[in-house]
């Protein structure tokens, strides 16, 4: 069988590969949906598994790139052009499993014209359905303090109100289309350390790929809909790649994993049961070995669930504590209104 280091697929290396094998018990028979496709890495070791794949992706390249795979491994691979918070529309059967590989894929990341990195100059886009508002609108038109919230609360940035000020003074002049503009703008304003390898903008292109394609809310339903599609015995795995997200992945599975607790004041209750057990609690990160060769997956964490089959309770989503933002909207920006305020 190979290995992760012999599985490099044309312009992909999928992160924690073995892990993630195992840990959806990915055999033949069993109909496993890949939430989040991108470049088909997951998919295609699921199906040289032996298993049945719904993969779905909300990016239209990836769809058109995909029908080749689809051709190969005919009828065993459907692929779908949907957000993966549409899980539980894509299959009237309970399936066996369900594979969600969370943010940007390599693919966008790798191709200039997407504008999801600073690494390569680039329209500052980052749209991964290809539709919609882009990260140059939120830069050019919304109020300091929105990008402030947005900067602080989805990028962790601790100079975002810094940062959105020289954003909006700066834009008057001339406004932001690409992303080596973007970056080069804040390295100016923050500086950069001898020897730091994180550049100053790096949270910055997080929170603004999060917001323009409301990451964070779609994962939330994904959870939700992921647990439903499951049948007993069935595993949903995420593989995440920063903080914002591992922790709404470990609330969710903390809380459906155990049973509410009784008091010892009150009558025994019945409670819900809990509807995931979990194996590793901790999740699951990359060795060295795979660090050497796939150094995208430093940041990678795997954690995954096996459904029991118990009801399902309705999910409060206040759980995940969310961020309250606002919401873009063209009409009432400040390029409209003339404040930046």
């Amino acid at each position: 069988m190979p290995t992760v280091k012999d599985t490099v697929f044309k312009r992909h290396i999928p992160v924690l590969l073995e892990p993630v094998l195992a840990g959806m018990d990915a055999c033949a028979g069993k109909t496993i949906i890949d939430g989040t496709f991108g470049a088909g890495g997951y998919s295609r070791a699921l199906l040289d598994k032996g298993a049945n794949v719904i993969a779905l992706d909300r990016d239209p390249e990836a769809i058109r790139d995909g029908e080749a795979l689809v051709e190969e491994y005919r009828p065993r691979l459907k692929l779908v052009h949907t957000e993966f918070s549409n899980i539980g529309h894509v299959t009237e059967d309970k399936v066996d499993g369900v594979i969600l590989d969370i943010g940007v894929s390599s693919m966008q990341i790798d191709e200039a014209e997407r504008g999801f990195s600073f690494q390569k100059d680039g329209p500052l886009d980052m749209r991964m359905s290809e539709s919609g508002f882009s990260a140059a609108d939120v830069v050019n038109t919304m109020k300091v303090n929105d990008l402030t919230r947005i900067f602080g609360l989805l990028g962790e940035e601790r100079h975002a109100a810094r940062i959105a000020r020289m954003i909006v003074e700066r834009r008057e002049k001339k406004p932001f289309l690409r992303t080596s503009d973007l970056a080069d703008a804040v390295e100016t304003l923050v500086g950069r350390k001898p020897g730091e390898h994180i550049h100053p903008a790096t949270r910055i292109f997080q929170a603004l790929r999060i917001y323009v394609n409301d990451e964070l809310q779609e994962l939330a339903k994904a959870l939700e809909a992921g647990e439903a599609v499951l049948k007993p015995g069935g595993r949903l795995g995420v593989v995440t790649f920063h903080s914002l997200e591992d922790r709404m992945v470990k609330k969710f599975f903390a809380l459906r994993s155990k049973a509410p607790a009784q008091s010892r004041y009150l009558p025994v209750q019945q409670t819900e049961k809990p509807t995931f057990t979990l194996k590793v609690k901790s999740g699951i990160t990359a060795d060295e070995a795979e660090l050497e060769f796939n150094p995208r997956s430093r940041s990678a964490r795997f954690r995954f669930g096996i459904r029991t089959d118990a009801d399902i309770a309705p999910l409060d989503k206040s759980i995940f504590g969310l961020p309250e933002l606002a919401r873009f909207n063209a009409r009432t920006d400040a390029r409209n209104d003339g404040s930046g305020k």
